[in-house]
């Protein structure tokens, strides 16, 4: 049974997650442009997503006005409960910028440095994702009710079918771009939606086998990581390591470690 707090935070997330969703979809504005840049001209951030993490923090605040913030956006709070949300309003910015689906709104609530909820929702899907530490991953869509999810089982790693995102610097996408060339005469193939959320999830719901990146923040995966372990993957960095800027992989049992030595070999993590 899920104890009271962990209910709070899940049901929290979900709604918040809804909202910036909904505002997400419906309030993007005809003539949408880029608002400020971050990491490099092509790392763009848009007034929607400014919004969207507004609403997220001011909803979360009003409720649990002493839990701390991390958020993309720029919400850094410490709070004093022990209880913080990280916090990315709209993963897919680029996405969501050209009129393309893949994006989302990802928030997970933490303690002690550990996960205990968090949500993906895809507006442009009318999928939502959803997982508590220790109880499962679970999904809502077009289907009717949640459905549990549960990775794929592991093919060989020529067969898997692996996803993955490249950095907006440019030094850094040209080494992920030599090291894409190299492991896909290794898999099926490789995919790349734009979103390490929408990825992440996937691999929990048996839609990929396997996904990594290089250069991602805490609010790109805290909830996506959490999803894919919930449904049975395996998630981490370099070997004997956790996801971190260096590296961050997931993947089916079976096809989780002989990417990740892969990945290692390749020089994945840097340049």
């Amino acid at each position: 049974m899920i104890d009271a707090l962990t209910t709070e935070l899940l049901e929290l997330a979900r709604e918040a997650a809804r909202r910036a969703g909904e505002l997400l979809r419906d309030g993007r504005p005809a003539d949408l442009a880029v608002a400020a840049t971050k990491s490099s001209p092509i790392d763009v951030v848009t007034e929607m997503d400014i919004a969207a993490e507004k609403l997220i923090t001011g909803l979360i605040a009003d409720r649990r006005p002493d839990d701390g913030f991390l958020g993309e956006e720029g919400a850094a709070t410490e709070g004093t409960s022990g209880i913080r949300w990280v916090v990315d309003p709209l993963d897919g910015t680029v996405n969501y910028l050209y009129g393309l689906p893949t994006w989302a709104v990802s928030i997970a609530a933490e303690q002690d440095g550990e996960t205990l909820a968090g949500v993906v929702a895809v507006p442009m899907r009318g999928e939502s994702f959803l997982a508590v530490r220790g109880r499962g991953a679970w999904a809502t869509g077009a289907w009717a009710g949640q459905r549990k999810l549960a990775c794929r089982a592991a093919p060989p790693l020529d067969q898997a079918l692996v996803s993955t995102g490249f950095n907006y610097v440019t030094e850094v996408r040209t080494h992920q771009a030599d090291v894409a060339r190299r492991l896909i005469p290794r898999l099926r193939d490789i995919r790349r939606s734009g979103s390490a959320a929408v990825d992440l999830c996937d691999v929990a719901a048996g839609r990929l086998d396997g996904y990594y990146e290089r250069g991602l923040n805490a609010w790109d995966y805290a909830a996506g990581d959490l999803i894919a372990r919930e449904a049975g993957a395996l998630t981490g960095g370099r070997p004997g390591e956790r996801p971190s800027r260096d590296l961050t992989v997931a993947g089916s049992p079976g096809v989780f470690e002989p990417l990740q030595r892969l990945l290692e070999d390749l020089g994945a993590w840097h340049d």
